[in-house]
């Protein structure tokens, strides 16, 4: 009885709370079920999102709101080219230096397979491995007319007679033309949100959104800092290290670290197993392993606490238990929306613990 009265006493007091949220997860059970072509609307909002304190700044300057945008926008465009040409540059090179040294890479990987297992395969001389490796490139070159007709006729299929394939690949192109309108439309969309709520309200639900703005604004503004200078670090002590794709490897495991942990596992293995098979001793895959350990701890000592702070909040356990959920759940996207989503609900339960605090049932009158 005391729950059900604690319950019903909830209910009355937040059941317009209530709806509302019930209406929220109705749209995005809605939206899932039609994530195809949702998905680049989602990417664009999480642009807009993070885009959105630039623009506002521009305006600030007395720039106009539309022309802010427009310099924003473009201004993405001229960064990304540029990355794209440094990095281009520079993948060419170091995949030039590795079919250089592929033969060494082969020949060891060869001398590390188990007797056994080359047995198993009939590959017990080089001989015989390039037989077969002979083999099945010339069974590649049989099917590979195949395999392209048949993605052919897959494709022309799909066109032809998936009108929900087409709209998603025009929803890809037209997702910057979402982007400036999410930009344009921002500031009136809050406005018109703060209207629905009833005055008496409004002074807590404004300082709700601000708070989940500042863990949002944490995690994903202040995340994709922090993965781009560990992306400069791990590049710059692999080069140093001298191990063969340095760069690659660095820029993927700084980009990889927006999923927490996923970065640092993936440099590590990679690193580990390049340097080897160039190097063949010991020495060079403990420095790789040094390396990323030491910019770890740097990382969370010193990088995370400056940029991020301490908003998100989140103990490591939750985090990787979020981690895991929601990658069981919704794939590669609960992966990337794990962390900021459950950082939300710890707003929301800390919320809902003071509430609880005040309330009679807890209190025993």
């Amino acid at each position: 009885m005391p729950a059900l009265f604690f319950v019903a006493t909830y209910l009355k007091e937040n059941y317009p709370y209530i709806i509302l949220g019930a209406l929220v997860l109705a749209g995005l059970f809605f939206a899932w079920s039609l994530s195809s072509i949702f998905l680049p609307v989602l990417l664009a909002l999480i642009l807009a999102y993070v885009l959105n304190p630039v623009v506002s700044w521009l305006e600030g300057k007395r720039v106009p709101r539309v022309v802010a945008i427009l310099l924003v926008m473009a201004g993405i465009v001229i960064g990304c080219v540029g990355v794209f040409a440094f990095f281009g540059g520079s993948i060419q090179d170091e995949l030039a230096a590795v079919q250089i040294n592929l033969p060494d890479y082969a020949n060891r990987l060869y001398g590390l397979i188990p007797e056994k297992v080359k047995v198993y395969l009939e590959i017990e001389t080089s001989e015989k491995l390039y037989r077969q490796v002979d083999r099945i490139l010339n069974e590649l070159r049989g099917i590979s007319f195949d395999i392209v007709r048949e993605a052919y006729a897959f494709v022309k299929t799909a066109f032809s007679s998936t009108l929900g394939f087409i709209l998603t690949v025009i929803g890809y192109f037209i997702t910057p033309v979402y982007l400036y309108y999410f930009l344009a439309d921002l500031p009136h969309f809050k406005e018109g949100l703060l209207k629905l709520v009833p005055e008496r309200s409004r002074e807590w639900v404004t300082g709700l959104g601000s708070e989940i703005d500042g863990v949002l604004a944490a995690f994903v503004r202040g995340q994709l800092s922090v993965c781009a200078i560990l992306a400069v670090l791990y590049s710059i002590g692999l080069s140093l290290i001298d191990i063969d794709l340095a760069i690659v490897i660095g820029s993927l495991s700084g980009i990889l670290f927006i999923i927490p942990y996923v970065g640092t596992i993936f440099g590590i293995v990679v690193s580990m197993v390049m340097a080897f098979l160039k190097f063949h001793d010991l020495l060079h895959p403990l420095l790789c392993l040094g390396w990323f350990l030491i910019v770890q701890a740097i990382e969370g000592a010193v990088i995370t606490p400056a940029i991020v702070g301490n908003r998100v909040g989140l103990h490591p356990v939750v985090a990787i238990i979020a981690l895991f959920i929601g990658g069981q759940w919704f794939g590669i996207f609960g992966l990337l929306l794990a962390v900021p989503v459950a950082a939300v609900l710890k707003v929301f339960l800390r919320h809902f613990t003071e509430w609880y605090l005040t309330t009679s049932f807890y209190r025993g009158t």
